[in-house]
This record gives structure tokens, C-alpha cells and sequence, in this order.
């Protein structure tokens, strides 16, 4: 066994949700080398092994039987820079809101909506990370990722990723590609998106006359403390079910039985529905079964309230998917992976 593998370490640090589960082994990667070398490890003693960031998209329900290898690279820098469109890039261990900052103290625009996101850089587009009108999709320029398969790095293009609404080829093809970094293609000039969710409405509270991405950033920031808990103090991984996308004929029905359905037309004439307004008019917002809870602001977040186990948080999310396909007739998927 490597001298930099460790048996038995609690990933309680590990998740967002703060669970205390133990891996079997447990090692962490600080560049390439450190990742190729785990990997040649864990396939020569026919060891599986999940790979974790910053663990917000993580429910874990059991001990993992695995060799766990924490991506910890760092490090972050300007590609090019036409006067206008400029490219960065991180590595996949740079968390995820510290890079926001940096991208704005350098005057660079269009990661602004994504401001205080949990997470990794390598973890972002596993899901296409969203929030507030804008996805990873919308400023990706390329990402470096480790074929585990072959052993082989393969740098991918936007249309190589298959992007989708919290969807990516490398959420279909788990256990494949190891992203080792990300680059993006930001702007000097600010486009901005404002019209999903409070967002303008808050810059007028905040008293902002001109609009600059630093501004956007600050009130997006101050929106997502008002809704959502800090994992430092509250185990969760943000929102917890994806926004189910239905048939406008399911929509129109809920509808007529619940006029303030919230719900936004999409390209191929479906539906996406809220899945916090749905939660909510079930009414499971702030209801608590020992330490496994719902927010009691946010339908849409689980929370651990300290000792809850993943099992826990598990059997209520189940719980809530049933209640809601009951009674609305709309299956919700989970957003986190589950092990």
C-alpha cells in the first residue's frame, strides 16, 4: 500500500452534509502524477475508487469499501486575452466560489450568477452547474480530463461534454473521466442576467445605479445566505432535487388545481416545474424527523441537523419523491450521488 494511503479515515470532512462515514482507504491527489499513481495503485489490488472534491453533491449511506481519492489540485491563470474575451483556467481541486472572486478581481465578466456555489472547479461540470439564468455551459471553453480506461489525456470541446439541464457525459459515464481541469471563456465587457429570480429586484433594494458583474455577484451572494444554510454550520448540499421537466398537458392539469404553480416553458415545449413550490405545497417545508430535516426557508434543501445518517436523509427523500408523484402525478429526481 502507498505510504500516502490512509485506512479508515472519517470523510465527515468531506461532505457538505457532514456524514461520518469511513472510507477503507483514503489518499489525496495534488497535480496529475499524484492522480495517475492513486489510480495505478487502486486497479493493481482491484480496488474501485470515487473520486471527491468538495463533496456538496455527495449523500453517503454507508462505509465506502473503496480507495476515496480527494482531488486537491490547485492553481489557476490566463490563457488569452484578446482585449475582450479572455480564457482562464483552474485546476479541479480550486474551490469553486474563491475562483468566482478571483475571476472578478481580474475584470473578468460571466461567472458572476454562479457566486457562492459549493464545490470544486472539477466537480462543476459533472452537473453543468447552474443558478440564476446562467450554466457552466454558457462560458465553457475546455476541459482536461484523465480517460481512466486508458490512461490517456483527452482535452474536451463544448459539444464533446453533452451538456444537459444538470446533465454531462461525464455524469453518464461515471467512474470513466477524471477532470483534472476546467477552462472558461470569460468577457471584459458585462452581459448581464437578471431577470431569473430576485436578482434585479435586489440590486435596486441593494441601491445599485450601475450595474457591474462585482454588483450582481454581491447580490446574488446576499440572496442565496437569505435562502440557503451554510454547510458550515448546517449539513446540506443545496438544493436536492432537480426541477422536473413535464409535458404541458401534466402542467396545465396541476395548474387547474393550483393556479400559482410556478413553472417556465422550455425550447421543446415541455415544462420546468419548481420543485421547491411543489415540496412546499405538500408540505413537508420545515418538517424534521429526528436530525434528517427539510429547511424551514428552502423546500428544496435537506439538512442534516447533526447526527442525521445518509440512510436517514435517504428514506425522507424517498419519502418526499412518493408524496409529490401521489400527488401531483411529477417524479423528482435527486440532484446529489448517492453511496
Amino acid at each position: 500500500m502507498s505510504s500516502n494511503w490512509q485506512q479508515q479515515v472519517s470523510l465527515k470532512p468531506y461532505n457538505t452534509f457532514g456524514i461520518d462515514v469511513r472510507a477503507r482507504y483514503f489518499t489525496q491527489a495534488r497535480d496529475d502524477a499524484e492522480a495517475r499513481q492513486a489510480l495505478a495503485e487502486a486497479a493493481a489490488r482491484q480496488l474501485p475508487v470515487l473520486v471527491v472534491g468538495g463533496g456538496s453533491n455527495l449523500l453517503l449511506t454507508r462505509d465506502i469499501d473503496a480507495l476515496v481519492l480527494h482531488m486537491a489540485s490547485r492553481g489557476r491563470r490566463l490563457l488569452s486575452d484578446d482585449g475582450e474575451r479572455v480564457v482562464v483556467e483552474a485546476e479541479a481541486g480550486e474551490p469553486w466560489h474563491p475562483f468566482v472572486q478571483w475571476s472578478l478581481e481580474q475584470g473578468l465578466c460571466g461567472l458572476e450568477n454562479l457566486s457562492l456555489i459549493p464545490g470544486t472547479v472539477g466537480a462543476a461540470p459533472m452537473q453543468n452547474v447552474g443558478a440564476y439564468g446562467v450554466e457552466i455551459k454558457d462560458v465553457f471553453a475546455g476541459l482536461t480530463a484523465l480517460d481512466r480506461e486508458t490512461g490517456q489525456l483527452r482535452d474536451f470541446s463544448l459539444a464533446e461534454c453533452a451538456f444537459g439541464y444538470r446533465d454531462s457525459l461525464f455524469k453518464r459515464e461515471p467512474g470513466r473521466w477524471l477532470i483534472l481541469r476546467v477552462r472558461f471563456a470569460l468577457q471584459r465587457s458585462l452581459q448581464a442576467h437578471l431577470d431569473y429570480g430576485p436578482v434585479r429586484q435586489r440590486l435596486v433594494e441593494q441601491g445599485v445605479e450601475q450595474v457591474t458583474a462585482k454588483a450582481i455577484s454581491e447580490a446574488i451572494c446576499s440572496i442565496r445566505r437569505e435562502k440557503l444554510p451554510d454547510p458550515a454550520e448546517l449539513g446540506n448540499a443545496g438544493s436536492f432535487f432537480k426541477n422536473p421537466v413535464v409535458p404541458v398537458e401534466l402542467a396545465e392539469r396541476i395548474r387547474g388545481q393550483y393556479p400559482t404553480l410556478v413553472g417556465y416553458p422550455q425550447a421543446d415545449g415541455q415544462v420546468k416545474l419548481a420543485a421547491g413550490w411543489l415540496i412546499e405545497q405538500a408540505g413537508w417545508k420545515g418538517h424534521r424527523d429526528g436530525d434528517a430535516g427539510v429547511h424551514r426557508l428552502q423546500s428544496l434543501v435537506l439538512v442534516n441537523y447533526g447526527q442525521a445518517s445518509g440512510a436517514q436523509l435517504h428514506e425522507l427523500a424517498q419519502r418526499i419523491q412518493a408524496d409529490i408523484l401521489e400527488r401531483f402525478g411529477v417524479r423528482l429526481e435527486m440532484e446529489p450521488n448517492l453511496y
